[in-house]
């Protein structure tokens, strides 16, 4: 009798578990798409603004929307596979050649920038664009790093990690954007960019090595199935 008390136990914690888990897969998903429409809407915004106002940063930071996509897309693909884990290297690789294209151009655009002395044009589109991302990203991150961190999704909490880049990459552009606006230092711009170029660097070498993701999903959840076992046998 205890035996099927048991039993019964063991099948509903599996339920309740398995319940959990789809209701967090879900809430990926969700703020996976949510991060894709913004950052598309912000990568179009920023790469308009940014070639109207001739700001090297400005573009970058909208290239770097577009790797956001990339990166955010990916992971929503990857829910949608039954062995999400098969995939997680070669994805990284593919961000990771984007990032280091990303820094490729802004190295050299700041640099001819900064030589030829390319005055940046006030961008009134430019800050509110960045200004909403410094306020928005840190939200999006946060969420999508919880239910990571819940579910054990290393991949989820990685690209949380590089929306919550996004908002260091808006600040820095919403500052030289400011001070060219309020004091004409045209060359924040320039170096604002290569900020973003030196994070693009960073993010890129982790993604190619597996850093960010080094442990696959399925090895996560399967360690997540473990803990609960081995705090009861303590």
């Amino acid at each position: 009798m205890r035996v099927l008390r048991m039993t019964a136990r063991a099948q509903a914690f599996t339920a309740t578990d398995a319940d959990r888990r789809q209701t967090l897969h879900r809430r990926i998903r969700t703020i996976v798409a949510v991060t894709i429409g913004y950052n598309v809407i912000e990568a179009v915004i920023a790469l308009s603004a940014g070639t109207a106002a001739s700001s090297v940063a400005l573009i970058g930071f909208g290239l770097d929307s577009t790797i956001e996509v990339l990166s955010a897309a990916a992971v929503a693909w990857q829910f949608t596979r039954r062995d999400p884990e098969r995939w997680e290297r070669g994805t990284l690789r593919v961000i990771a050649v984007a990032f280091f294209a990303l820094a490729a151009y802004v190295l050299v655009s700041s640099a001819f920038a900064l030589l030829t002395r390319v005055e940046v044009q006030h961008s009134p589109i430019g800050l509110v664009i960045t200004g909403l991302s410094v306020v928005i990203m840190p939200f999006l991150s946060w969420a999508e790093r919880r239910a990571g961190r819940e579910l054990g999704s290393a991949t989820a909490v990685a690209d949380s990690k590089q929306t919550l880049l996004c908002t260091y990459l808006s600040a820095a552009v919403l500052i030289g954007l400011l001070a060219n606006s309020l004091f004409g230092w045209w060359w924040v711009d320039a170096v604002a960019g290569a900020v973003i170029a030196v994070f693009a660097v960073r993010e890129g070498v982790e993604a190619w090595r597996g850093d960010a993701c080094a442990t696959s999903v399925g090895m996560l959840l399967e360690d997540g199935d473990d803990h609960p076992h081995d705090d009861h046998a303590h």
